[in-house]
């Protein structure tokens, strides 16, 4: 079956994936966000001994789902505790340890390529030092939590050629500690990570501004590439780049999953790494050079984010378990599933992506030949093109198993390219745009 979200882009559609998207579960993911409220306040400094309140209590409540979720699929899963002591930061003066949970559904094909899911386990009030109080945190960002745990009982359920992680992270509130370190870590170990998307605040459906929306989310996704080199910075001023950033080619990836695979959902792609003076755990990442996106909700409520526990002037504040939509979570939740699930069966994205056709009617692309391990998995390539103006891919052709193909009468200062890895059941990579400023990677 062929189905196109834009008219001249052809696309399989996969059955699986409509089927992952109908196991997202509204329910479980409310008794866990429910859970997650229930210990009272997840502040990163909070209490770490007790059986039923604070950090502690929280993190290995989550580790034990993992396990189970872990047992459930013959061990599928490697489920571990990541951590390091900070101290001397502004929001985290003595010593404590930042513990997040990580637990990993390795590939068949190629598993040292990583696609990760994140959310943030702590929670906060109006100061963000304040470790007593209560913090019920539910939508953020127990609800990000509750995804990433549902995705990971979905999706465990299947093998993919690629890896997936699922990650509780840690010290977001205290500045974004938890996906520093994962991120470093990742980087020793030499994982090839190829997307992150962090989930954060995905329940909300009532703004601050009065619209009541269930239909739209938001990713957010930055451009100039932040690792990027001074000769990096002058090719793209010759070359174009900006908006094409392997984040921002994530952000399309899923912005057309959510068209394809997702009832009733809109998600609008921003070209910003956050929102206006905020931030998110994806930022660690970015900053190494990964890829990495915020989903979230597009209206959010103030009076529930980073509040005290009050009523004042007729205004209730907190972050509370009413202010959440589970069908909401459910359905971003969903989305994420199915955009890791078919990132995870694709192959790896094309490597050292290259483009020519100056002073030329035709316009010419070449890229790296599939690796030793994905060979018997890869069935060709695909390439795409549009408009400089259009927000989307327009165009693309399919051109086989090769590693260099020449789009005639097609010229190359009209157009932005690039190219995807398809595997052999139909599934395709994120488009990678030529040049160090759309790489993804080896």
């Amino acid at each position: 079956m062929i189905s196109t979200a834009s008219a001249d882009v052809e696309y399989v559609d996969q059955q699986a994936l409509h089927d992952i998207q109908a196991q997202v579960s509204a329910a479980r993911i409310e008794a866990d966000i429910n859970k997650l409220v229930s210990f009272g306040t997840r502040h990163t400094l909070s209490e770490t001994e007790s059986d039923t309140r604070g950090i502690g209590a929280a993190r290995r409540w989550i580790k034990a789902e993992f396990d189970k979720i872990s047992a459930a699929c013959g061990d599928c899963l490697d489920v571990y505790y990541q951590s390091r002591v900070i101290e001397g930061e502004v929001r985290i003066p003595d010593p404590v340890e930042v513990v997040s949970v990580i637990a990993v559904q390795r590939g068949t094909v190629d598993p040292n390529r990583y696609v990760i899911m994140s959310g943030d386990i702590d929670s906060r009030v109006s100061d963000v030092m304040d470790y007593t109080s209560d913090a019920p945190g539910a939508n953020d960002n127990a609800s990000g939590v509750a995804g990433t745990l549902e995705a990971a009982r979905v999706l465990s359920q299947y093998k993919f050629a690629g890896s997936i992680v699922y990650a509780a992270l840690a010290g977001e509130e205290q500045g974004l500690f938890g996906g520093r370190i994962m991120a470093e870590q990742a980087q020793k170990d030499g994982w090839r990570i190829k997307a992150v998307l962090n989930n954060d605040m995905i329940g909300n459906i009532e703004g601050i501004n009065g619209v009541i929306n269930n239909t739209t989310a938001r990713i957010f996704a930055e451009g100039t590439r932040q690792d990027e080199t001074e000769a990096d910075t002058r090719r793209r001023r010759f070359t174009g780049g900006e908006v094409d950033s392997p984040s921002r080619n994530v952000a399309r990836y899923i912005d057309w999953m959510a068209d394809r695979y997702i009832p009733n959902l809109d998600t609008m792609v921003i070209y910003r790494l956050d929102r206006f003076g905020r931030g998110g755990h994806h930022r660690p990442f970015n900053d190494l050079g990964y890829p990495g996106v915020r989903i979230m909700e597009t209206n959010e409520n103030y009076n529930r984010q980073h509040q005290d526990l009050r009523t004042e002037n007729g205004i209730v504040y907190g972050d509370t378990i009413d202010g959440v939509d589970f069908d909401y979570a459910a359905k971003l939740t969903a989305l994420n599933a199915v955009s890791l699930a078919s990132m995870a069966w694709a192959p790896s994205p094309p490597a050292q992506v290259k483009i020519a056709g100056a002073v030329s009617a035709d316009t010419t692309l070449s890229w790296a030949p599939a690796s030793a391990a994905e060979k018997e998995h890869i069935k060709g390539y695909r390439i795409y093109w549009r408009h400089t103006d259009a927000p989307n891919w327009e165009f693309s052709q399919y051109v086989g198993n090769v590693n260099e193909f020449t789009l005639k009468n097609v010229v190359i200062d009209n157009y932005f390219f690039g190219v995807a890895s398809v595997s052999k059941d139909g599934y395709e990579s994120p488009v990678v745009f030529p040049g160090a400023a759309g790489a993804f990677g080896e």
